[in-house]
């Protein structure tokens, strides 16, 4: 039997023998709670998998502007782009690692002409004379690792999970651009709710200076009545200035969101209004599989087991396939003819003797990145289970505030028409007046913030949720960037 064949049985049994050494993965244990602390609250339903949006969970709030921006978001935004590409490079790896599982064939083409010393060492009685030649080769070299501990498989399974970590902290990216730019543009919405009262409330005062200014020209009013409105004015106007800066700045912020400069994006102005839609809330356990983070750091653990076997392979010995086939001359002319023809086939095998320690010292060190990932993963549960009770109370607690609000703005409102009506009697001064109207507008503004607070919270509530992503979808996904 020739060589070749004895070297080709050889390696199909050993393929047929491997096995692939370091622990098989098993997902780590966590203890989950069966239901959420604040499963009372009114958001909270039993199937969250046939009621939360899937994809562009932004158009339950049926806005039409938010949506326009979320696509924008989804097209423009640079920090996306990034993430998308780490997934690429992610992807490429992957296929690096799994390219090992198949032998490395090239063609090494090569010529060289040579002179041999005529002094060189030979033997007597052979004359001391030069040598010229020339070489030309054309082989086939071939290489090929048998994976007999499993190296390849490991470190296989090590950048596959790497990838899908990657295409996880996409997702993740993707579900905290999203849920930034509706919680930006509620809050930009809240403000532009305030600036309307504040505008009116403007108005008003002015109004009100012109009336008492014609009062004290007529000997009606005093100069502190004058000044007391001249000081409610401008202090209105000192808060109106206030709030137009915030609205500038949470549409500078939307423009960054989007990918526009910021010099160039606008939004016209609307006021809130509504409440926020209800967000089902499920179990605990529908977080393992709904949040991108959690999937994230699942699959680091996956990834940290498998090189654990990478390092534990190191090991034993590491046997190689080579051999080489092809031509070779001294002139082109001959080099593929029938006799120039050559190869040659072996093993070699490479077994660690002395390292120094090194082996075991990346053995250690991988176990220990393994029992890492295991408390960043569980952690990261604990987490999502935090973020999730934080915003049911959230709710639950800014519907009774918007409740009780509700009461505090027609309470003074009542109050100022009160007031407003005595003091046109000449039965109370102008300061009672203008303290019933700031309470009003005091109260007014809170009530606009906390319907704000409510439309951002809930949208806290979907992205805590995973905002309706699946884990499940990890393993085929392939995102395609936008020019």
């Amino acid at each position: 039997m020739k060589l070749s064949t004895l070297s080709l049985s050889w390696a199909t049994l050993a393929l047929l023998c491997s096995c692939a050494v370091g622990p098989n993965y098993q997902t780590a244990t966590i203890e989950t709670p069966a239901h959420f602390t604040e499963d009372g609250s009114p958001w909270k339903e039993a199937t969250p998998q046939d009621n939360l949006a899937k994809g562009p969970w932004w158009e339950m709030y049926a806005d039409t502007q938010l949506n326009e921006l979320e696509q924008l978001a989804t097209d423009n935004n640079q920090t996306l782009k990034a993430a998308i590409a780490r997934v690429d490079q992610a992807r490429a790896l992957s296929r690096v690692a799994k390219s090992e599982f198949f032998p490395a064939l090239s063609l090494d083409p090569s010529g060289s002409t040579f002179r041999d010393s005529a002094n060189r060492p030979l033997p007597p009685p052979a004359p001391q004379q030069s040598y010229y030649a020339n070489d030309i080769v054309a082989p086939l070299d071939l290489s090929y690792e048998l994976d007999i501990w499993g190296r390849v498989r490991r470190a296989s399974e090590a950048a596959t999970a790497d990838f899908q970590v990657s295409a996880a902290d996409f997702e993740t990216i993707r579900l905290t651009l999203h849920a930034e730019v509706a919680q930006t543009y509620f809050s930009l919405r809240a403000v532009d709710a305030e600036l309307s009262i504040l505008q009116s409330t403007v108005g008003l005062r002015e109004r009100s200076l012109e009336l008492i200014q014609d009062r004290f020209q007529g000997g009606a009013s005093s100069d502190l009545e004058v000044a007391q409105a001249e000081n409610a004015l401008a202090t209105t106007q000192a808060d109106l200035a206030d709030v137009t800066r915030q609205r500038e700045t949470f549409e500078h912020a939307l423009a960054v969101l989007v990918g526009k400069p910021p010099g160039v994006f606008q939004l016209a102005s609307a006021s809130l209004s509504g409440l926020p839609p209800e967000i089902p809330v499920g179990t605990p356990a529908d977080l393992l599989e709904r949040r991108p983070d959690v999937a994230q750091a699942e699959r680091a653990m996956a990834a940290a087991n498998a090189r654990i076997g990478v390092a534990k392979a190191a090991f034993f010995p590491a046997i190689r396939l080579t051999g080489s086939a092809g031509f070779e001359s001294v002139n082109f002319g001959t080099l593929f003819d029938w006799p120039s023809r050559m190869w040659a086939v072996g093993p070699s095998i490479s077994l660690p003797i002395f390292e120094g320690g090194r082996n075991k010292a990346n053995y250690s060190r991988a176990e220990a990145a393994y029992v890492e990932s295991v408390a960043d993963y569980r952690q990261q549960v604990l987490v999502a289970f935090q973020e999730v009770e934080d915003s049911l109370s959230g709710l639950k607690t800014l519907s009774q505030q918007a409740t009780a609000q509700e009461k505090a703005v027609s309470s003074a409102q009542r109050a100022y028409d009160i007031a407003n009506s005595r003091y046109k009697e000449g039965s109370i001064s102008f300061l009672d007046v203008v303290d019933v109207q700031r309470t009003l507008l005091q109260n007014q503004r809170q009530a606009v913030q906390t319907l704000g607070q409510r439309y951002v919270t809930s949208v806290l509530l979907v992205k805590a949720l995973g905002g309706g992503w699946q884990d499940s979808s990890i393993k085929e996904f392939y995102p395609t960037a936008k020019n």
